[in-house]
């Protein structure tokens, strides 16, 4: 592999929002020797530090990833012996992030232009989801079918305000 940095990141919609946001802010992380790799799970970290760590070719590594999965990054990297400050840290989990950002009320209108209004306003019927905040409802139609979350992230991107962008996500992109 030939990039300067490899941006490890758990899942294809964390590398689809950070590519979406970078060719957003006209970066070309390509040619910037840039690489980001959906690693398939934060579980797999271990591995892929395996081949890009210390031990591997000279490159600068960096990622994002959930709240719930920080303290396994931690471990991993710290036995690794690999410096964690290019990693950054979701609230929650980058679906959270990005409502947050967008905002239901807009997140709601990327939802309608999508066909898919209805199937939300379903889920939010649902005894199980009808008293949760607009903002779990949302996270959990986006999350609920395959491909939504993949689909989303970069929809959501799109539609994000250059001045709200989350700090995790702006901060991946500047250690880019």
């Amino acid at each position: 592999m030939s990039a300067r940095t490899v941006m490890l990141v758990e899942g294809e919609s964390d590398r689809c929002a950070l590519e979406t946001l970078a060719a957003r802010t006209g970066r070309d992380l390509a040619a910037d020797g840039v690489s980001v790799l959906a690693m398939g799970g934060a579980t797999n970290l271990a591995r892929h530090l395996t081949a890009y760590g210390p031990d591997g070719p000279d490159v600068r590594l960096g990622g994002l990833c959930d709240a719930g999965e920080s303290a396994l990054f931690s471990r991993v990297l710290a036995r690794a012996g690999v410096d964690g400050a290019g990693f950054f840290v979701c609230h929650d989990d980058l679906e959270d992030e990005l409502i947050r950002a967008v905002g239901p009320a807009r997140v709601d209108v990327v939802i309608e232009r999508e066909g898919e209004l209805a199937a939300l306003r379903r889920l939010q019927q649902q005894p199980a989801h009808r008293d949760r905040p607009v903002e779990r409802q949302l996270r959990r139609f986006i999350g609920s079918h395959s491909g939504r979350k993949l689909r989303y992230a970069g929809l959501l991107v799109q539609e994000l305000d250059l001045d709200r962008v989350p700090a995790p996500l702006a901060g991946a992109l500047r250690f880019a």
